[in-house]
């Protein structure tokens, strides 16, 4: 793993891979890792001027890339459906890379159009549904792997079954955030597990960017109106934080490289916060079983969506 780079990544021809959140940041940059090795690449974006766009950045940057945009809105569980949907249509049943990248941070409160707390909406309950609808092409194909990012800052909080919308004593922004990417981390945990007893070599892991310059970090302030804030981020995001095809090589380690093991935790290899992937710290929480298992069945009942192959 010391050194590992985009020059590492094995060939990708003849796999398809889905990454959502591709527009920008280190999913574009993974989508045109993947792409630029060969793999097929649907980018899973929800703004369809944004994700047309990459599409064609990707393009113009990798002559020949097989890119595709298909609209996907992680806040709308019919969006997922008909995502999912149309990629059993036009793709088949072959799925080799999953990478559940999208996610959103410290926004001000707000509901998804399904009525969930936004933050947790996105970053979990949408790739909780979209991998499950996903599922059968990914025990389809050999080797198949779901990548979910997480973030360091799932350390400012474990989730609450009692209260997954973070609305109990009020609710604080970076709280419900470090709430879903630690409910990003016990899924993976939980479907590494699921996975194992049902035999499946599919292979579920967790990555995460570092401090990574993307326009992540300024949207909640921006949504907020809080000048100042925004302000800092932005200096922070240039003085402090790595680039986004830096931050994109944990992600891209954990979908790509040789004895990946499930229910890993690729990240920055100093201090959590920079350097070439490495094998990353996380709170004892997100391997805690029966917290896992309750946040699945929890999942299943707010999305609808349940992973019956794993049963």
């Amino acid at each position: 793993m010391a050194g590992w780079t985009v020059s590492d990544i094995p060939d990708q021809r003849g796999r398809t891979a889905v990454v959502t959140g591709a527009n920008s940041g280190i999913g574009f940059v993974t989508a045109r890792e993947l792409a630029r090795r060969g793999a097929r690449v649907v980018l899973a974006c929800r703004s369809e001027a944004r994700g047309s766009e990459a599409g064609d950045r990707i393009t113009s940057e990798v002559p020949g890339a097989d890119v595709e945009f298909v609209r996907l809105d992680l806040g709308d569980l019919d969006s997922v459906a008909e995502f999912a949907a149309m990629f059993d249509l036009v793709y088949g049943e072959r799925l080799d890379v999953l990478v559940n990248n999208a996610g959103v941070m410290a926004l001000p409160f707000a509901r998804t159009s399904d009525g969930f707390e936004t933050q947790f909406g996105v970053n979990h309950l949408g790739h909780f549904a979209l991998t499950g609808l996903l599922l059968p092409a990914l025990l389809a194909t050999p080797g198949a792997r779901v990548v979910t990012v997480s973030s360091m800052f799932h350390v400012l909080a474990n989730i609450d079954i009692r209260d997954l919308d973070s609305e109990r004593g009020g609710y604080r922004r970076w709280v419900a955030y470090g709430r879903s990417k630690s409910a990003n981390l016990l899924f993976t945990h939980e479907l590494a597990r699921r996975l194992a007893g049902v035999g499946s070599d599919v292979v579920a892991a967790a990555a995460h960017p570092g401090y990574a310059s993307t326009n992540l970090q300024t949207a909640g302030p921006k949504l907020a109106g809080r000048k100042g804030a925004e302000r800092v981020m932005e200096i922070g995001n240039r003085l402090l934080a790595q680039s986004p095809d830096a931050g994109a090589l944990p992600t891209l380690y954990a979908a790509t490289a040789p004895g990946v093991r499930p229910d890993s935790f690729t990240g920055p290899s100093f201090a959590m916060w920079r350097g070439a992937p490495a094998s990353s710290w996380r709170a004892g929480w997100t391997r805690n079983d029966a917290v896992g298992e309750r946040l699945w069945s929890a999942s299943e009942q707010l999305t609808g969506v349940t992973y019956d192959a794993l049963k």
